[in-house]
């Protein structure tokens, strides 16, 4: 039995083991911001609501059968989650540029402010990663993360931001 052998099977279980803890982390002061300002939001998101607006902003302006597709609801529940969403302002319709009945769903101002609690903070947390770091192992960073993209994207499909839009054509 190699030594080298057990010593690396070591470090890929604490790799794991790191990761983990660092995606929890980052969830983690998610949810402790938006708790520290539940009671500052005349129309604060339930956790479902919360769910469904960060698949939406993922999926980068679905339509609401993409939406309900990926979240495997029916379509009459994702209108109703969504409508609910309009609401509130978190979200808008916009009218497709190339099917004028087609509507894609897409995010407000108001969400993006809600949502920045937590992107900020990543934003902080690699800006002080990227300080500790040398050029080459930012590159090698870089080079890790695009393999774990890819290897996500065999089971999340890629969404692109790219839809042709009517220009202020919102249907609220």
């Amino acid at each position: 039995m190699s030594f080298a052998g057990d010593e690396l099977k070591e470090k890929a279980r604490k790799t794991k083991e790191l990761f983990t803890e660092v995606y929890t982390n980052f969830k983690l002061h998610f949810y402790r911001e938006v708790f520290r300002n539940f009671d500052n939001r005349e129309a604060t998101l339930t956790t479902v609501e919360t769910f469904c607006m960060e698949v939406i902003y993922a999926m980068k302006n679905p339509t609401i059968n993409e939406f309900a597709s990926f979240i495997q609801i029916s379509s009459p529940n994702a209108a109703y989650k969504v409508n609910s969403l309009i609401r509130k302002g978190y979200l808008q319709k916009i009218r497709s540029r190339q099917d004028h009945r087609e509507y894609y769903l897409q995010v407000t101002q108001k969400y993006i402010d809600y949502y920045n609690v937590s992107s900020s903070y990543v934003d902080r947390v690699l800006d002080k990663v990227e300080g500790k770091m040398s050029e080459k192992e930012i590159e090698d960073f870089y080079h890790t993360l695009t393999i774990i993209q890819e290897e996500q994207m065999k089971d999340v499909p890629f969404y692109s931001r790219d839809r042709e839009v009517m220009p202020g054509d919102n249907a609220e």
